[in-house]
C-alpha cells in the first residue's frame, strides 16, 4: 500500500475570516471551493501541489452559519469541539490532513488491526467547477480526529467502482497558487503509535518525533517560507 498526501485543513471561524488570514499569512486569495450539507461547512481551497506531492492543496474550512447539517452526530474533524473553536476563535490554524490510499477499505482494516477506529467510509459529495465531485471518507461517529489531528484522515476519490476516480479530483480545477507544499512534520507524545500506522499505510516522507503535540506544515509562499502548526490543538 502507498499512501499520498491529499490536502491540509485549516479551520477558521468564518470563511471570510479565512481568506483574510490566507492573504495576509500565505500571500494569496483561496480559489472557490463549495459547500458539504452533510455537516453544514463550506470551504475555500488552495493549489498547494509539488511533483513530490502531485495532488496537494490547502483547504480552509469553517461552519457555515446558514446549513443546517443533515449527518447526525457532530461534524467531521472536531468542528464542534469546544477546545478548537476556541482556538480558531483567535485566528485560523492547522488543525489537520487528509491522504489518500489506493484502497480506503483495506487502509481502514489496516488501522483497525492496530487497534485505531478511523470510522467508516462514508459517500460524500458537493458540487465542483467541473461538475459533481465525488469522495469517500473516513468520519467516526463521534467527529474526532485522534492524536490531537495528526492521524490522517483516509479519503478516496470517485463513487465506489469509479474507473477515473481523479479526473475531477478540486486539484485539477484550480489555479496555480504560488504556494507549494514543502513538508509536514508530527511530534506527539504517542511518536510511536503514529510511526506504526503511517508504516501501515505506506505513508512516507513525514518526520515523526516524540515531544508536545503538533502538525507542521511548511509551505513556499510569496510570502516567503511559512511553517504552519496545530499545536496540539
Amino acid at each position: 500500500m502507498q499512501t499520498h498526501i491529499d490536502h491540509l485543513i485549516v479551520a477558521a471561524r468564518t470563511l471570510d475570516q479565512g481568506v483574510q488570514w490566507c492573504e495576509a499569512t500565505l500571500g494569496v486569495t483561496p480559489g472557490p471551493g463549495g459547500a458539504h450539507p452533510q455537516y453544514g461547512t463550506h470551504n475555500r481551497l488552495i493549489k498547494i501541489a509539488t511533483p513530490r506531492n502531485p495532488m496537494a492543496y490547502l483547504e480552509i474550512i469553517a461552519v457555515d452559519p446558514g446549513a443546517v447539517p443533515t449527518a447526525r452526530g457532530p461534524r467531521w474533524f472536531d468542528l464542534d469541539d469546544a477546545a478548537l473553536q476556541a482556538a480558531i476563535g483567535k485566528e485560523p490554524q492547522l488543525i489537520h490532513f487528509v491522504v489518500a490510499p489506493p484502497d480506503i477499505r483495506a487502509a481502514l482494516a489496516a488501522l483497525q488491526a492496530q487497534g485505531l477506529d478511523r470510522g467508516p467510509p462514508l459517500a460524500a459529495s458537493r458540487p465542483g467547477a467541473d461538475g459533481l465531485l465525488q469522495w469517500q471518507i473516513s468520519v467516526r461517529d463521534d467527529g474526532q480526529r485522534l492524536f490531537n489531528g495528526a492521524l490522517p484522515t483516509l479519503i478516496q476519490w470517485g463513487a465506489p467502482g469509479d474507473k477515473e476516480p481523479l479526473r475531477r479530483h478540486p486539484r485539477n480545477s484550480l489555479p496555480r497558487s504560488k504556494v507549494s507544499l514543502e513538508r509536514i512534520a508530527v511530534t506527539h507524545p504517542e511518536a510511536d503509535a503514529l510511526k506504526a500506522a503511517y508504516s501501515e499505510l505506506g505513508l512516507t516522507g513525514i518526520d515523526i518525533t516524540a515531544g508536545a503535540a503538533d502538525l507542521a506544515a511548511t509551505l513556499h509562499t510569496p510570502k516567503g517560507v511559512v511553517t504552519l502548526h496545530s499545536r496540539g490543538v
